[in-house]
Formats: C-alpha cells, sequence, structure tokens
C-alpha cells in the first residue's frame, strides 16, 4: 500500500484543521507501515483520531448552522471503518488492506470539496475555531451566522440613509 503525502493542495488555510489533517495523514501511514501483528492497534489509533478530528469539525459547523451532509459524510466514514476494524479482530485483513487503499482518494475529494467549503465559511464570516467566537470582517455582514437577516450596516450606507 501506498503512503499518503501531505502537500499543498491538502491544506486550506485554516491553520487548526491543516494540522488535524496532516495528523491524518502520519496516522494513516502508520497504519500503512505497520507489521501485520500491529496493523488493529495502529488501526484503532487512527479510528480514535478519526473520531476527533470530526468530532472538531461537527462542533465547528454545529456553531455556525452549516448544512449536515458533511457531519453525515464524517458519520459514513466511521460506520466503515468501525466495522472493517471489527471484522480485521475476526481475521478478515482483507478488507483492512482494502479499507486502507480506497481512503486517500476519499480524503483527497473530502478535504477538496466539502472541507474546503466549510474552510472558507468560517473565514467568510470570520470564526474563530479556537474560541468559537465569530467577528465578521469590518462592515461586512454577508457572513452573520443569523442568516434570517443581518443587523450590521457599513458606515456609507448609514451616511447615504442620513442624507435622504
Amino acid at each position: 500500500m501506498a503512503l499518503m503525502q501531505w502537500n499543498e493542495q491538502l491544506q486550506l488555510g485554516l491553520g487548526k484543521m491543516d494540522k488535524t489533517h496532516e495528523e491524518f495523514v502520519s496516522h494513516y501511514n502508520a497504519v500503512v507501515e505497520a507489521a501485520p501483528e500491529q496493523f488493529l492497534a495502529r488501526l484503532d489509533d487512527f479510528i480514535a483520531h478519526t473520531e476527533a478530528h470530526f468530532d472538531q469539525e461537527n462542533r465547528w459547523m454545529e456553531q455556525v448552522n452549516f448544512p449536515g451532509c458533511h457531519r453525515a459524510e464524517h458519520d459514513r466514514v466511521l460506520v466503515v471503518m468501525r466495522d472493517v476494524r471489527n471484522r480485521i479482530e475476526r481475521g478478515d485483513a482483507f478488507l483492512g488492506k482494502r479499507l486502507m487503499e480506497e481512503l486517500p482518494a476519499w480524503f483527497d475529494n473530502h478535504v477538496s470539496g466539502m472541507d474546503a467549503a466549510l474552510a472558507f465559511h468560517l473565514d467568510s464570516i470570520g470564526f474563530d475555531v479556537e474560541t468559537g467566537v465569530i467577528t465578521p470582517p469590518e462592515g461586512d455582514c454577508s457572513g452573520s451566522a443569523n442568516a434570517g437577516g443581518c443587523a450590521c450596516t457599513s458606515a456609507p450606507a448609514r451616511a447615504g440613509a442620513e442624507q435622504v
């Protein structure tokens, strides 16, 4: 099995997300490089990391009311990983190898699609992933977490309103 390579295409410019994705690649590679007797233990570590990784992104999505299809994909991947893990424990090593062959393509697509959209959205509304606080760019209410309406106005808009 081929190792995953951390590369520029996987970087989305959201530090905490990029770090977690780099760790995902590292954990994946640890599974791929594991001796047969260590495969299951390394897979368990990888699954635990992936659970924490997805929980982190899911919390961000909940905080900003981001669409649920992203979370649903996280849930599906974890179900598959856990099922394959249980089958490996019962002696079905083939599915473990198959999972590891499929994950790099899935990860590339997930990062460049769903995670890129999430990172863009979080950045555009001024969401701080460390604090959970939204600080919209000055004079911009397009990124308001309150999608039903925005109470902010820019200085030029207020000035124009006063002149009418």
